[in-house]
């Protein structure tokens, strides 16, 4: 093996490892976050202590609570994204995994309604900061012909955070047990569990990045910031605002999903917390698979605009057969096909803003964790809002615009107007 062959065998053996740290890293945080989504409903029944809030009432609490945590998202992520282009990747991604940590432990002791919605936004600004330093990480450390395998893999991270996270709260979460320990303003009970599960992974795995995952940013680039170009912001609006818009349809698609079908899955199909976190599994197992598979298969066979338009028009088709769905296994068959919908456009979109990010790659992968955000603040309330009128409202919605957008690429990328 020549010197020139054995220093990219060894450059690739350390961007794999990096890569794999951070995979675990994204997956615990959002073990995290997907805990919420099967639990959430029974968990502020729970704590609805008078018990004289309506059913339309809890499900906009519902909405909102998973709203508030995207809504502090939004806000930060675009400042965190750009301190990660100045101090750093590692300080911002322990930052992320530390703060979740803290909050699901308080998360897990909240006593009132109040409380869920001041955690759940501490949650939300503290854990913004760890997915844009991941992703510029990966810039960082790939080419720009491995970007989108990175890229690929850590959206497979975070997929599979959220099939772990519904499994572990539908699993851990039982209704037939009844205690309480109060303290204070705090209370544990059966429903603290599987909050408590997912803090202990977060601090274990804070301890793991700071011992083995080395700062990506160049020493030179970190100290000397006056050689950098200036962000041109113009370019935001020529090449990179449809890209971001994209972004945020299909998450809005996605937000519509996770906000809504606990609810859906609990008055129209009866559905335990435990059969909810399956489907929420399939979902995200779907997702995390088939963006490695779709983008290691389809790249250089299919353009990547080809590819978010097939995304989207799937995702339409898979919330929209929902609706017809009434068995465990037609309903898991849909959100697959939704799921892979998704898979095919969070990778491709991601590797796209990077690349025309250029050395500002934490700045504009920050904005794209921000378009994130604003989808997850308003696809819950609007799929809230449809659903307390019409139980079918939120995925009729979803499903129109989602296909109509992917047919809409398609012909643009038919007629050369896109690429």
């Amino acid at each position: 093996m020549s010197l020139f062959q054995n220093k990219i065998f060894v450059r690739r053996l350390f961007v794999k490892k990096h890569i794999f740290l951070l995979f675990i890293c994204l997956f615990v945080l959002m073990i995290g976050f997907g805990i919420t989504l099967p639990v959430l409903p029974y968990y502020a029944e729970r704590l609805d202590t008078s018990g004289q809030i309506s059913r339309e009432t809890m499900v906009l609490h519902v909405s909102l609570l998973t709203s508030i945590y995207a809504l502090m998202q939004f806000i930060c992520a675009p400042l965190w994204g750009k301190w990660s282009d100045r101090f750093g990747r590692k300080p911002l991604l322990l930052l992320g995994i530390g703060g979740s940590a803290i909050s699901q432990i308080l998360f897990g002791m909240a006593s009132s309604l109040e409380m869920l919605y001041i955690v759940r936004g501490i949650d939300g600004l503290l854990s913004s900061a760890a997915l844009p330093a991941a992703k510029a990480y990966v810039s960082d450390i790939t080419t720009e012909h491995e970007r989108s395998q990175g890229m690929a893999w850590l959206g497979t991270a975070v997929s599979l955070g959220v099939v772990a996270g519904p499994a572990v709260g539908g699993l851990t979460s039982r209704r037939d047990l009844h205690f309480d320990f109060s303290f204070g303003h705090f209370v544990i009970s059966s429903f603290s569990l599987p909050f408590f599960i997912a803090a202990t992974l977060m601090l274990l795995m804070f301890l793991i990045a700071n011992l083995w995952l080395p700062e990506s940013l160049v020493r030179q680039r970190t100290t000397i910031q006056v050689t950098q170009t200036p962000l041109q912001w113009q370019l935001i609006g020529n090449q990179l605002f449809i890209l971001l818009s994209l972004t945020t349809l299909g998450q809005l698609g996605l937000a519509i999903f996770e906000g809504t079908f606990a609810l859906y899955a609990q008055d129209k199909l009866s559905y335990t917390p435990m059969k909810i976190g399956i489907v929420f599994m399939v979902c995200g197992l779907v997702m995390a698979v088939f963006q490695i598979i779709a983008v290691n298969y389809l790249s250089g066979r299919l353009s990547v605009m080809k590819q978010i338009a097939s995304g989207f028009c799937l995702m339409g088709v898979g919330i929209t057969l929902l609706l017809f769905a009434r068995t465990l296994f037609y309903v898991v068959s849909t959100v697959g096909v939704f799921a892979l919908g998704m898979s095919l456009i969070a990778p491709n979109l991601s590797a796209l803003i990077s690349k025309r990010g250029g050395q500002h790659s934490g700045t504009v992968l920050g904005m794209q964790n921000s378009a994130y955000s604003l989808a997850q603040v308003g696809g819950p309330v609007v799929g809230g809002i449809l659903f307390a009128w019409q139980s079918s409202a939120p995925y009729l919605f979803a499903g129109v615009i989602l296909f109509g957008m992917g047919l809409l690429l398609g012909w643009k990328n038919k007629a050369g107007h896109v690429s």
